[in-house]
């Protein structure tokens, strides 16, 4: 009796960081919806020097919040040297690394070379390749409804490669690399801070060997595109990192069913971005084949709902 009590009292326990968790997960989302309208900016430098600086100045903000954290907590940079002390957990953030700046690389070429829409579509069907990841790397067994979802993924990236002329890669990338991404983030169970400056930190030397080249053979454009477009390159750290903190944030305080359903808001955004604002775009089948995935989504959310809903055999605490 004492232990169901006990078992009991942990769920009201463990809400705030649920709340707190989504909370994150929605604002991480909501700021990357707004991406398009800040990475058109950097059209001129191209996506690999964008990317780099990305990865450079994303460095130098995270270590001053972790600096800062550090300080007020009093335990200056112990949790980054312990995380760095486990090999299982920095291999996993290294490979978190990789993903999240080839997910990178891609949106920002993507946005920069008239595919917001495209974009949006590999954000729309991340949640249904996190299924389908679930079912390839963790062995788990697939409910008739989530299949029926995934099917209508399947058959909707057939209409749009009709409809585009070509496999939509752009979205498949980044609809893979994000999960992926997601799933290693969990995995490696690191705070916020510390994960996204041991990522940034394994991008630092190949991101500033890249800002050396192109500068060196006066192909770069920090320097000769005025200080505007100078201070927008510095900006792309900031602006990249805190969605970064507050996914991370997410992560670890809530299940990915609920980081799938988070997902949607900025896709969103980001198809309203590419049809409203940019006007690319959008022949019959191109509708036809958002529509078979927003369908798929319906059906993964109201059987993700209805699942939640249905009673369950309480367990021993």
């Amino acid at each position: 009796m004492a232990s169901s009590v006990a078992g009991q009292r942990a769920i009201p326990d463990n809400f705030p960081e649920y709340r707190r968790g989504v909370v994150l997960g929605a604002t991480a989302y909501g700021l990357w919806g707004l991406f398009p309208l800040y990475w058109t900016l950097l059209g001129d430098a191209g996506a690999l020097e964008t990317l780099a600086h990305r990865m450079v100045w994303s460095l130098v903000v995270v270590l001053g919040v972790v600096w800062w954290l550090g300080r007020r907590r009093g335990t200056g940079f112990a949790p980054v040297r312990a995380v760095l002390a486990d090999r299982r957990r920095l291999v996993l953030l290294a490979t978190a690394a990789v993903l999240i700046a080839f997910n990178w690389g891609a949106y920002i070429w993507g946005v920069n070379n008239g595919r917001v829409v495209e974009t949006a579509l590999g954000y729309f069907t991340g949640p249904l390749v996190s299924v389908l990841i679930g079912v390839l790397l963790l062995g788990e067994r697939l409910r008739t409804w989530q299949w029926v979802a995934v099917g209508l993924g399947a058959v909707a990236v057939v209409v749009l490669a009709i409809g585009y002329g070509q496999v939509p890669w752009v979205a498949l990338i980044l609809a893979f690399s994000f999960s992926t991404y997601g799933l290693v983030k969990k995995l490696a169970g690191v705070a916020a801070v510390e994960s996204v400056g041991i990522e940034a930190g394994v991008t630092l030397v190949p991101a500033l060997a890249y800002i050396c080249f192109v500068e060196a053979d006066g192909s770069g454009t920090f320097f000769s595109l005025g200080a505007g477009h100078a201070l927008l390159l510095v900006g792309g750290g900031i602006v990249s990192t805190l969605p970064l903190l507050a996914f991370g944030g997410a992560a670890v305080r809530i299940p990915l069913s609920m980081i799938g359903l988070l997902q949607y808001l900025a896709p969103v955004l980001q198809f309203a971005f590419g049809v409203l604002v940019f006007h690319e775009r959008m022949p019959p089948e191109r509708w036809l084949g958002f529509a078979i995935v927003w369908l798929g989504l319906a059906v993964l959310t109201a059987d993700g709902m209805r699942s939640a809903r249905t009673p369950r055999v309480l367990e021993p605490a």
